[in-house]
């Protein structure tokens, strides 16, 4: 099918939970039916109105419950309705919302309820990140171990100097006090005690990463028609992607990944988008460590190579700026791997329907979500604006 003869995607309905370090009082099944029941709530629909049901987590052995979407098909009122699951590691969250989009996009669907989650408190994603797999790069301690030599490369290649990622945790832990759904609420935070928290993985501090989060996030989209019985105005679709590349490979640019560059140029080119850092208004970008603001800043086209780290530096990035990025407090506040992609998606959509509470940019009317997974290898994105899409 053309790009022009698809149905145009509304997102009319968006629900979260409180993110927390670990909600006891809940099982797997309860903790995605509050975020589900919340996303219905928003678009004044019941379970009886969705056709079909798209749910994402990130590996399975996080939580040791395999194909959880099983037994979650009960709680999502997906009996007797198709439901489909998404796995593509820590992007599960973008991507898992694409493939809901593209089944209304296509008019295989009119309304879908797309959900992701994770229950960290119930697993030890340090310890699953950590395993031995054959003919792969070993991880180490987690994540932080991966990811820390890229951003070492990045501060030689640019000259950043090491204050930028206290500048991005200062901000983001800031932004997420006026998220009522956060997981941190660090009150008392300041840039001195970012600062001074303990080095983890060299360059990266303690006050740099992201939690462990208990959470899930659910958006109901629909078609034109569910779009104009909505009761509140939806966030319209502009454009969406995937893009994938192995974690090795010769030539591999850990710093700024060729897939992450072809997936933004693919969103924008579906939305018309010529200068990104001109016309979009706000991005809710995956950072799970503080320098991957600069980082992405670059790989998606706001900023030329080697200056990410000055936007941040100079302002540009904080809430009042003129590019807000994390406006929620992003990933470094609010972290249920499976659902955080999810929440990047939805937090945009809340930024140009206006509904983003204390955090919300005012007059955003483009908003990018994006996220990424596994060894820098897994892309997904979406632009949504206030307005359907032209064409």
């Amino acid at each position: 099918m053309s790009e022009v003869g698809k149905e145009p995607v509304a997102v009319v309905g968006i629900g979260q939970t409180k993110h927390v370090a670990a909600r006891r009082d809940v099982s797997i099944a309860g903790l995605v039916r509050e975020a589900a029941q919340r996303a219905l709530a928003d678009a004044e629909l019941t379970w009886v109105d969705i056709d079909a049901v798209v749910i994402g987590k990130a590996p399975d052995f996080f939580e040791g419950v395999m194909m959880p979407e099983l037994y979650l098909a009960d709680a999502l009122g997906a009996v007797g309705k198709p439901m489909l699951r998404v796995h593509t590691a820590g992007s599960v969250g973008g991507s898992t919302a694409l493939v809901a989009a593209n089944l209304v996009a296509g008019r295989v669907h009119g309304t879908v309820l797309t959900l992701a989650f994770e229950k960290q408190s119930e697993s030890n994603a340090m310890w699953g990140l950590s395993l031995p797999i054959p003919f792969q790069q070993p991880l180490l301690a987690g994540a932080g171990g991966f990811f820390a030599p890229h951003v070492r490369a990045y501060m030689r290649r640019t000259g950043a100097p090491d204050s930028v990622g206290s500048l991005v945790a200062y901000k983001d832990r800031r932004n997420a006090l006026k998220n009522p759904y956060a997981h941190l609420h660090e009150r008392d935070i300041t840039l001195e005690k970012v600062q001074a928290s303990p080095m983890l993985w060299d360059p990266i501090r303690y006050s740099e990463t992201c939690p462990s989060s208990d959470g899930a996030c659910a958006m109901v989209l629909t078609d034109r028609a569910g779009a104009a019985r909505a009761p509140r105005p939806p966030a319209w679709m502009h454009g969406g992607a995937m893009r994938s590349e192995p974690t090795l490979f010769a030539g591999k640019d850990f710093v700024s990944p060729q897939a992450g560059k072809d997936c933004a140029a693919d969103v924008y080119r579906q939305a018309g988008i010529a200068d990104p850092r001109r016309e979009i208004d706000a991005v809710e970008m995956y950072v799970p460590f503080s320098w991957y603001e600069p980082m992405w800043l670059e790989n998606l086209g706001f900023a030329a190579e080697g200056e990410g780290w000055k936007l941040t530096e100079s302002g540009v990035t904080e809430l009042e700026g003129d590019l807000p990025v994390n406006m929620s407090g992003g990933v470094l506040s609010t972290n249920p791997i499976g659902a955080s992609g999810m929440i990047r998606f939805a937090e945009a959509a809340l930024q140009v329907r206006g509904q983003a509470g204390e955090h919300q940019v005012e007059g955003a009317r483009r908003a990018l979500g994006h996220a990424y997974g596994g060894g820098s290898q897994f892309f997904s994105m979406w632009l949504v604006g206030a307005e359907p899409p032209t064409t």
